[in-house]
């Protein structure tokens, strides 16, 4: 049996050799069968990749990637799963947020028989802010896409071979794996802990990033979009098939006077706001259409190292 665990690294410099010190004392050494971990740096602007290059010398288990440019935590996991050679595999961050114990947890479950193992929140350690953004994203995605998300929400899961090879087969762009993985409906297992405070470094989760997340989840997995304008062109039909009424009864009744400009007006701009918003998804539905059709690679690698596992040290 081999273990990944792959870890998507975005300016983790001064995190990589703690996490790596880590993962050796509370995973590395209380197993007993083979091991690899795949870094795979997603075009950090700091020192992360110099890092990285030292431990795969140090360790001939760990094998690493360097994209060309920042793709995004999605092309770097892909590249890591295309890259990995274990039984399952492990997706981590790298920003020391999650303890590295509770893998063996993970690999227990995997053990007796789930294909996929998520590490659910109980808590978090952040700020406010982040809490609250976290807990309004979860709560869109369940009520609009997936029904099995956790209420609070997972980062780190560990998938088996025939999770992966299905994940690699889908080839989707604008999606996340998150979202690939719960969508794909295999027996999951469950392993709790609390979201630590990040005591070094700084989170490059912007809320460009967070926007476009809730974007790709919404557009990738849900008919919410679609379904929200064709309601919203419902009710402005109906709203006009009243107006319409109206002004044509008080026509009749000759009560109709100069006046009533500034409600057309209200009517106009906001008819003219719901045609403008549904081109706009519209557009964003033909916009992935395209970039799938293009066919791109959804990543590029500048470079890599590291030899293959050969087991446990």
């Amino acid at each position: 049996m081999r273990l990944s665990i792959i870890i998507p690294v975005y300016y983790n410099e001064e995190n990589l050799r703690p996490l790596y010190s880590d993962i050796k004392k509370k995973v590395i050494d209380a197993i007993d069968y083979e091991y690899e971990i795949v870094m795979v740096d997603d075009g950090s602007g700091d020192g992360s990749y110099d890092v990285m290059r030292q431990l795969a010398a140090e360790d001939s288990n760990i094998r690493i990637a360097r994209l060309s440019r920042n793709f995004g935590s999605h092309s770097a996991m892909l590249c890591g799963l295309e890259r990995c050679t274990g039984d399952c595999a492990v997706i981590k961050a790298a920003d020391l947020q999650e303890p590295s114990e509770m893998i063996l947890e993970m690999v227990e479950k995997w053990r007796h028989g789930d294909n996929v193992v998520l590490a659910v929140r109980e808590g978090r350690e952040e700020g406010r802010s982040q809490v609250m953004f976290a807990n309004l994203y979860y709560w869109i995605a369940r009520k609009s896409a997936f029904p099995n998300m956790p209420k609070k929400g997972f980062d780190v899961y560990l998938i088996d071979r025939k999770v992966i090879r299905v994940l690699l087969e889908l080839d989707e762009r604008n999606s996340a794996l998150t979202g690939q993985i719960l969508w794909s409906g295999f027996r999951t297992g469950y392993v709790g802990y609390v979201r630590q405070a990040r005591d070094v470094g700084e989170s490059r989760w912007t809320l460009k990033k967070k926007v476009r997340l809730v974007a790709d989840t919404l557009f990738s997995f849900s008919s919410l979009p679609v379904a929200a304008i064709e309601a919203v062109g419902a009710l402005s039909f109906l709203g006009a098939v009243i107006w319409a009424a109206l002004v044509l009864a008080l026509k009749a009744t000759g009560s109709i006077q100069v006046e009533g400009w500034t409600s057309l007006f209200i009517f106009s701009l906001f008819s003219f706001g719901v045609t403008m918003v549904t081109m706009g998804i519209l557009g964003e539905y033909l916009w992935r259409t395209f970039e799938a059709s293009r066919n791109r690679p959804p990543y590029i690698v500048e470079d890599e190292g590291g030899q293959e596992p050969c087991g446990k040290e």
